[in-house]
């Protein structure tokens, strides 16, 4: 099995894992007497994720990969990644899923935009071209008319950028940390997180029988995706594993119309494909640029 083959069995799991929490989200939302919020969805999630990987640091024996070197850039991190995730839960519950993850794909985009002012990295044509065509399917995506955008897709697109600001801090923590490491942090301390803003209000809802089982996916499909979308970058280009990872789109729509009978967007896709085609570039550029260098 080469390289390519290995990034697009990673990324197999990575899209089924994202669609599932999608559904998953959505159907906690529709749930009957659902007492649910996405905090505390957010705090049984993390929960589940301690569990996952503690139990798989125990079974191979890579506890002593996990440090406390960097736990400011952690705790950033995760800080933006729990705001992030919150906002995405709530977006899933009141739009349709083919949006929400066709703004999420906006992500790289906020990358290049925030990446000068916090890796110092600079500004090139290609990202200039690529911001501007990922600005343009944000427009055709969420086409605002004069009373604004709704709340749901403020909400999507927010999220992509705090996703953005993970994915920055993520950069920076690989150069040192090994994935387990980010992986332990990002459940413990999005626990504490969650924990905290669900108990905002002196108490604390339990999953009922109807919503456990979608919490329990929630928790396990975020710990695999998060770690088949890093070995997928860790074996393979981002120049192949991006076009696999925009078959997410095409996927959750086809879900959402089955299941829900939603309406496939004709302008979400045409917005998204400007999206991808700005991502795609930039990605493209950088890497001719990096085999001449």
């Amino acid at each position: 099995m080469n390289n390519i083959t290995k990034a697009a069995f990673w990324m197999s799991g990575s899209i089924a894992s994202f669609s599932s929490m999608a559904v998953a989200g959505r159907e906690i939302g529709n749930a009957v007497n659902n007492s649910l919020d996405t905090f505390e969805i957010m705090m049984f999630r993390s929960l589940v994720g301690v569990l996952i990987i503690c139990g798989i640091a125990g079974a191979t024996g890579a506890w002593q990969r996990i440090t406390t070197k960097r736990l400011k850039t952690h705790f950033i991190r995760n800080l933006a990644h729990f705001t992030g995730q919150n906002l995405w839960f709530y977006a899933v519950t009141v739009i349709p899923l083919a949006q929400v993850f066709a703004l999420e794909f906006t992500s790289p985009i906020w990358v290049i935009v925030l990446s000068p002012l916090l890796l110092g990295e600079r500004i090139t044509h290609a990202r200039v071209i690529a911001a501007a065509l990922g600005f343009v399917g944000i427009l055709i995506i969420a086409r605002p008319n004069m009373t604004g955008m709704s709340p749901g897709v403020m909400t999507a697109a927010a999220s992509a950028i705090f996703f953005a600001l993970t994915n920055i801090l993520t950069k920076r923590l690989t150069r040192y940390e090994d994935v387990i490491s980010i992986l332990f942090w990002l459940t413990t301390m999005q626990l504490v997180m969650g924990t905290m803003m669900a108990g905002y209000d002196g108490e604390i809802a339990l999953p009922t029988a109807t919503t456990l089982p979608w919490v329990i996916l929630i928790g396990v499909a975020g710990v695999i995706a998060h770690y088949s979308l890093t070995s997928a970058l860790a074996i393979a280009p981002a120049t192949v594993v991006v076009p696999i990872d925009f078959i997410r789109l095409p996927t959750i729509a086809v879900i959402a119309m089955l299941v829900y009978g939603e309406l496939i967007d004709f302008w979400v896709f045409i917005g998204a494909v400007l999206i991808f085609a700005g991502n795609y570039f930039n990605i493209w550029v950088e890497t001719k640029s990096s085999v001449r260098n």
